[in-house]
């Protein structure tokens, strides 16, 4: 199984956004632009939200069935483990493998020693073609990299076997995931990593490194573009040659994490793609759920009434929200409203706050993390929250459709 070259995750909380989602992806294939959906969903959000994992499938099933699509799609175990797994065997055709929990966990001394004599040929200068500046490679760089990610692989190896065993080698797609953590990847690491990933015989056709910067959920990109710019350049060259040196899948690709609106460094990801001729994967999960929110807002009377309850139970349980969260948020406190200013908006200045349109007056980023991480006070809600999705369908479908196309797809594709 092999998926497309452009592909986007377009995971849904409550699981009443597919068609909207799915019609932004055909808003794009008229344009020309094939690009793959894959509903992803991760077993924290199942937790939170009590929904299974078959639920995602049922949802896309649903939305490819309504507007009678007839390209690929995906459903995608996100950010799955040994131990959660087992329960998106059936449903799921992609498997994200989450391994950044195993990062710096010691490996035994024979395991690297066998890594580092493997790497002997890439001893001294490593040039990587279309990389300006070489590589030094000695047997400290070697070791430093085997002890940090070695153990975190063969976890992977792991997940990928036991998922292959069940399904069958040919029925998923399988993403290896490094991206929550605190420190990025470099180049010359994500060189050896794919060495690793390839000696455990897992065929990746997606890898989610952590870039420099902050990939902070629902808000743009902070930090320095042009550095982000020649990272992601050097990865995806490292990528294209060590899928020949390595012999990992041809349609080996980047995987951005956290990738919603991250506006600022999508022309750099569209540019550099586009010179290479290469694929990309964004997961853009969170936004959907922010526009549910906004359009609930917009709808005025109980809609406006719920989208201020969600802020304001979220000011008074901040750290329970945020725990999860706490690599990939920053929230400053000195510019959230408080609950009786927001009680005073009406439904165009709560939606202005809250939806991300660089240069609006009224953006709030640190409000929109907020209500990011809330999705579990919604959830709280029950009925109360879906019948809402249900009655206000048409105009926060509109809004999904139109965050999803306008903001994120003409932008990362140039459309």
């Amino acid at each position: 199984m092999e998926i497309g070259k452009y592909s986007l995750g377009i995971g849904d909380r409550f699981g009443h956004q597919g068609k909207a989602q799915l019609q932004a992806i055909l808003n794009a294939a008229a344009t020309g632009v094939e690009i793959v959906p894959v509903w992803n969903k991760s077993n924290r959000e199942h937790s939170y939200i009590h929904s299974k994992p078959e639920d995602t499938r049922i949802e896309a099933d649903a939305a490819v069935k309504a507007l009678a699509y007839k390209g690929q799609f995906f459903v995608d175990a996100d950010h799955i483990n040994l131990g959660n797994v087992q329960g998106f065997l059936t449903s799921s055709d992609f498997f994200t493998l989450d391994v950044a929990n195993k990062i710096g966990t010691p490996s035994s001394d024979a395991d690297i020693n066998a890594f580092v004599a493997s790497c002997k040929k890439y001893s001294g200068t490593l040039n990587i073609p279309g990389i300006a500046h070489p590589f030094e490679i000695d047997e400290t760089l070697l070791r430093k990299v085997a002890g940090k990610f070695l153990a975190a692989i063969h976890e992977a190896g792991n997940i990928y076997n036991f998922i292959k065993d069940k399904k069958g080698a040919d029925n998923f797609v399988t993403e290896v995931s490094m991206d929550e953590v605190e420190t990025p990847q470099t180049p010359v690491e994500m060189f050896f990593i794919l060495k690793m990933i390839a000696e455990q015989k897992i065929p990746a056709q997606t890898i989610a490194p952590k870039f420099t910067g902050r990939f902070n959920k629902g808000v743009d990109y902070v930090g320095d573009v042009n550095q982000f710019a020649r990272e992601f350049e050097e990865d995806v060259l490292v990528i294209d040659y060590a899928v020949k040196e390595f012999g990992l899948p041809a349609n080996l690709k980047l995987s951005i994490h956290s990738g919603s609106d991250k506006f600022s460094i999508y022309p750099e990801m569209a540019r550099i793609i586009k010179k290479y001729d290469k694929g990309i994967h964004v997961k853009t999960a969170g936004t959907t759920w922010l526009e549910e929110v906004i359009g609930l807002a917009l709808a005025g009377g109980k809609g406006l009434e719920m989208a201020k309850k969600i802020y304001k139970e979220g000011l008074t349980r901040q750290e329970e929200l945020c725990a999860p969260y706490a690599d990939v948020i920053d929230i400053k406190q000195d510019l959230l409203p408080s609950a009786t200013e927001v009680d005073s908006w009406g439904s165009e200045k709560f939606a202005n706050t809250l939806r991300h349109i660089p240069g609006q007056a009224d953006y709030n980023p640190s409000l929109r993390q907020l209500i990011h991480v809330g999705y579990k006070i919604a959830a709280e809600q029950g009925e109360e929250y879906t019948n809402l999705l249900k009655q206000h369908h048409e105009l926060v479908g509109k809004c999904v459709e139109e965050n999803l196309f306008d903001r994120h797809l003409k932008r990362l594709f140039n459309l």
